[in-house]
């Protein structure tokens, strides 16, 4: 054992000496952490790697653990405050509110930890994976599908949780998923196809602001892979998120990653060498095994024995969660200031009242063509649909101390108007074919059996279709619903919950007009047991299961048609249940309302000529033709305990609509493009690359009044590009720009011409011009020469404006907030990896400032005038250029180089062929070039070099594609290959260059001699 790794004594066991400096709160986190790495032994080194830490008695060290969750309100830890969900959260578009709730958070989070000190004070959030597909099961979870706007809110929010102590943090907030993490669907074995713009204009600065704000101490990495590598062991792109922070940023694993590697995603053949590579790309923390260590700490030491890793590998991944810990508070003993948060500071009434003002502020008016809103006193409404009066929550909430509906907050709301309930589920009995009775409920829930001879209340069951077939069923008897936790079925569940969902079923109709039940989470079929004629969700088949002659005892369509015949006013409240049809580990099946809730919107529109469509949910729908006759539209996330004070207080008009859409509703299912695939430019996906607009666009919202927006003036018209970078600039102006030439202001003036109060949002964007056809001269027709996004938020704020009053706000943003990704640009010393091939730069033209209301109502512009010079063709001859320095790419992707680092391109997965396109070079003087080539399966076909003139491409050369053997397996594609060709009349001049790829074919770099 080297003499590093001799364990010490604490000094503590010697009463005249002083605290070890570990234990001295004057010193830094850092010299802290080093002191107490030095006294654990190597053995007790690599047990600090694994998610549950023992504890460490010489040295009075508790046992420790990594995460607690705490997305929207501390998740399963018993009683805690439940806020709105991130994406309702973000709707706000307002930091300080969000920073405030993120406060909120780790005061019951230290709460938590007051009564049970292994509640762990590393939280794990906030979610700021940028939400482009409203498919994506987890919507609910992220803030936007801006990343600079979800970078700003997930800033806001883990702020909050870090507290304003300068030296221990309230909490230790983690950033989660990094990277490109965006599909459930086999979410563990997908690679994400990240082009360097992709990667540096839409993901990377997700994640900047909060890193580099020093209010995230941890980040965990996504299960999926990148461009074919596993993101738990990308350390070039690790190690350019640890280039940002200020302080050491901790790297915890998701759970279960690191045998992924293996058993998944088979991307090494043994545990021992997925976990050393994991290690040495910066992972700091296995979450594997749940809370067995026993696994990860023999891997690494046999990683260890072998020489793939190294004692200092193993030092650094501690002393970053060292500092973890100490930054807690956890060594200060009476010095940590938050040790004064009590066991009982949960459900405080400041933040019984932050969760009704966050639910309030959340609430979008998607439309009010009827003028419905706000309500007019009513004196009978009726609230109709499946969350009627029914608040939910999500597999990330907590337990709410209490919860108030929609229905249940008019009845307080308006104590003299009769609020009349109809949920539009159907009441029903089943009567078992082989016992001839009916399923019947004992009160307590614990008992369903067919044993009842008759259809009376104990066998009543109110059936809620959650759309394309899944059921819950509620007893009338226990008033819970029907559960396959366990495999006799039982009707005592409160709330539909779990990792795998117990409370759902299908209903399969056979011929004979009798039904059966599958249960979902087991995939059994219910039967009737003989003897004592219990059901149990135990069949494999359904020709084994129970028929039930199904019997409606009561109408759910004629309650709702009744309810809101009789109405002065009915809302249609529709959604989803957050752990159905769309959550972690599952995607929508598709973006529209279930069937069943259109019918209900129907039903009542029907019997009452004054409706509101009352939307709660997870994510945006498309909002077909059913619907466009509501006289309003209003949407708010699950908002958790409030939701119905919250939605109240708007509808009623007692707080005026700020909410604003930060996750645009498309208008059709094809608009955002495919699930899958990560290029939003290349889809037109999201409102930055969208043609369309969307039925309720980015940054879309109402309120009760109008307002004008009378002119955008700029601080300045014209300004100089800025050099060339690799800083992903955050929404807004930056202390490190403020003030030295490179921001520019806006100044809008708004009035408000109605005859309400408003809080405008009031929206900066840059604008692009039409697209330049392929080849065509950019600066003649007016484009410019690397294509921007058709629209981009710049900056935003709020204002509060009383009836009649105007007033000019200014908005600021870097102009580097017009940068693109160039692969021809290059800032000085950076580092030589893939990542940094290419910078971003502002590109010298005009630009079309915006302003207004939403992305897609901007009435006021502005032009702003970019100086400078762009940059000359790019000489290859004489020089190595990386091939994924490609101005343009088609049917190619980026892959790995190697296991563990590097950038590829190679053919996509069903192409034949794929195209990779270097603009603006100059070949002169060039005789050859030499491609490093790999093969990544046989190909057929040769690798053809290219170049434009007058418009026309014509072959300069070609070479043959590396062979792969009978036997090499997957080790081929990591077989490169240096390969020759001489240039054919290389043209003089600046041309455009391309390299055409056979199926197969992978291309690392191209040299030039």
């Amino acid at each position: 054992m080297p003499p590093q790794q001799q364990a010490t004594a604490d000094p503590r066991s010697t009463p005249e000496s002083p605290a070890p400096a570990f234990r001295d709160p004057g010193l830094t986190t850092a010299e802290r952490a080093a002191d107490l790495l030095s006294r654990l032994s190597r053995a007790e080194r690599l047990a600090m790697l694994h998610q549950a830490a023992p504890a460490v008695g010489r040295l009075g060290l508790a046992a420790f653990r990594t995460g607690t969750e705490g997305l929207h309100g501390v998740s399963w830890l018993g009683t805690a405050t439940v806020f709105p969900q991130p994406v309702g959260l973000a709707a706000t578009w307002d930091p300080s509110l969000v920073r405030r709730v993120g406060d909120a958070v780790a005061t019951e989070v230290r709460a938590k930890h007051a009564a049970d000190p292994s509640v762990s004070l590393n939280v794990w959030a906030p979610v700021v994976n940028p939400l482009r597909h409203p498919a994506w099961g987890r919507t609910e979870e992220g803030y936007s599908e801006d990343p600079h706007l979800a970078a700003q809110l997930g800033t806001a929010f883990s702020a909050g949780l870090r507290g304003d102590h300068p030296r221990v943090w309230k909490t230790v907030p983690t950033l989660k998923h990094f990277l490109a993490y965006g599909n459930e669907t086999d979410r563990a074995v997908t690679s994400s196809s990240l082009s360097l713009r992709t990667l540096h204009e839409l993901e990377l600065p997700a994640y900047r602001a909060a890193i580099e704000a020093g209010v995230a101490g941890a980040v965990m990495p996504s299960y999926n892979l990148v461009n074919g590598r596993p993101n738990h062991v990308a350390r070039e792109l690790l190690d350019e998120l640890r280039r940002w922070a200020p302080g050491s940023v901790a790297v915890v694993s998701d759970a279960g990653a690191p045998t992924n590697l293996v058993v998944g995603e088979r991307y090494y053949a043994d545990h021992v060498a997925s976990h050393a590579a994991a290690l040495r790309a910066g992972v700091d923390s296995f979450t594997d095994n749940d809370a067995d260590a026993e696994p990860t700490t023999a891997r690494l030491t046999t990683a260890l024995e072998q020489g793939l890793l190294t004692d200092d590998d193993v030092d650094r991944a501690v002393l970053r969660l060292l500092e973890l810990r100490i930054r807690t508070g956890e060594l200060d003993g009476d010095a940590d200031p938050w040790a004064a948060v009590g066991a009982d500071a949960i459900d405080l009434p400041a933040h019984r009242e932050l969760a009704r003002e966050a639910v309030a502020r959340s609430v979008v008016v998607l439309a009010n063509d009827g003028r419905l809103l706000p309500l007019a006193r009513p004196g009978r409404v009726a609230v109709v649909g499946p969350l009627a009066d029914l608040v939910l929550t999500d597999w990330y909430s907590g337990t709410p101390p209490y919860a108030v509906g929609l229905a249940s907050a008019l009845s307080e709301r308006y104590p003299e108007a009769d609020v009349t309930v109809a949920t539009g589920a159907d009441t029903v009995a089943l009567r078992a074919l082989s016992t001839g009775a009916y399923v019947t409920v004992s009160t307590d829930g614990a008992v369903v059996t067919a044993t009842a001879p008759r259809a009376d209340g104990a066998t009543h069951f109110e059936v809620t279709d959650w759309g394309d077939g899944v059921l819950t069923l509620r007893s009338a008897a226990s008033g819970r619903l029907l559960t396959g936790a366990g495999w006799i079925l039982r009707a005592d569940a409160d709330r539909v919950g779990g990792w795998v969902a117990q409370e759902t079923f299908r209903r399969h109709h056979h011929t004979d007009g009798t039904w059966s039940l599958q249960h979902v989470g087991s995939g059994r079929w219910v039967r009737v047991q003989h003897g004592t004629a219990t059901l149990v969700a135990e069949a494999h088949r359904p020709e084994d299961a129970e028929r039930f002659a199904w019997r409606t005892v009561r109408s759910g369509l004629v309650d709702v048609a009744a309810a809101a015949a009789s109405a002065d006013v009915v809302l249609v409240v529709a959604g989803n249940d957050p752990h159905v049809a769309g959550r972690e580990t599952e995607d929508r099946p598709h973006l529209r309302l279930p069937v069943a809730t259109t019918e209900v919107w129907r039903t009542a529109r029907e019997a009452c000529d004054r409706a509101v469509l009352v939307v709660t949910s997870s994510y945006p729908y498309v909002l077909g033709p059913e619907t466009a006759d509501a006289d309003a539209v209003v949407w708010s996330s699950h908002g958790g305990q409030e939701l119905g004070h919250g939605l109240v207080d708007v509808l009623a008009g007692d707080v005026e609509p700020s909410g604003r859409l930060a996750q645009g509703w498309p208008a059709t299912e094809e608009q955002p493009g495919d699930l899958l695939d990560y290029d939003q430019a290349a889809q037109g996906a999201t409102y930055r690359y969208g043609a369309d607009d969307g039925a309720f666009p980015f940054g879309h919202g109402l309120s009760y009044t109008t307002v004008a927006y009378e002119e955008l003036v700029l601080d300045r018209p014209e300004l100089g590009a800025p050099a060339p970078t690799h800083d992903h600039p955050a929404l807004g102006p930056t202390r490190s720009t403020a003030d030295d030439g490179e921001t520019v202001g806006a100044r809008v003036t708004v009035r408000n011409t109605g005859r309400r109060p408003v809080d405008e949002l009031v929206q900066l964007y840059s604008l692009a011009d039409d697209p330049v056809p392929d080849g065509a001269d950019r600066s003649a027709s007016g484009g410019l020469p690397i294509p921007r996004p058709r629209r981009l938020l710049l900056a935003y704020a709020r204002v509060h404006l009383e009836p009649g009053e105007a007033r000019e706000v200014v908005l600021r943003s870097d102009v580097t907030r017009l940068a693109v990704w160039d692969v021809a640009a290059s800032v000085p010393g950076a580092p030589e990896d893939w990542v940094h091939v290419g910078a971003l730069r502002v590109q010298p033209g005009r630009y079309t400032l915006a302003a207004g209301r939403s992305s897609a109502d901007l009435p006021l512009r502005a032009t702003l005038t970019v100086t400078g010079v762009e940059p000359g063709p790019r000489p290859f001859a004489g020089s190595a250029v990386p091939a994924i320095a490609a101005t343009h790419t088609d049917g190619l992707v980026l892959s790995d180089l190697a296991p563990e680092a590097g950038a590829v391109l190679e053919v996509a997965p069903g192409r034949a062929h794929g195209v990779a396109r270097y603009d603006r070079v100059v070949l002169q003087g060039a005789a050859s070039v030499t491609l490093r080539l790999a093969s990544a399966r046989p190909v057929h076909g040769a690798v053809g070099i290219e170049a434009r003139t007058g418009g026309t491409w014509r072959r300069l050369g070609a070479v043959p594609a590396p062979v792969v053997g009978p036997d090499e397996g997957t080790a081929a594609r990591y077989r490169w290959d240096q390969v020759t060709t001489a240039l054919a009349d290389a043209p003089e001049g600046v041309t455009d260059l391309r390299v055409v790829l056979p199926a197969g074919a992978r291309l690392a770099e191209l040299a030039f001699a």
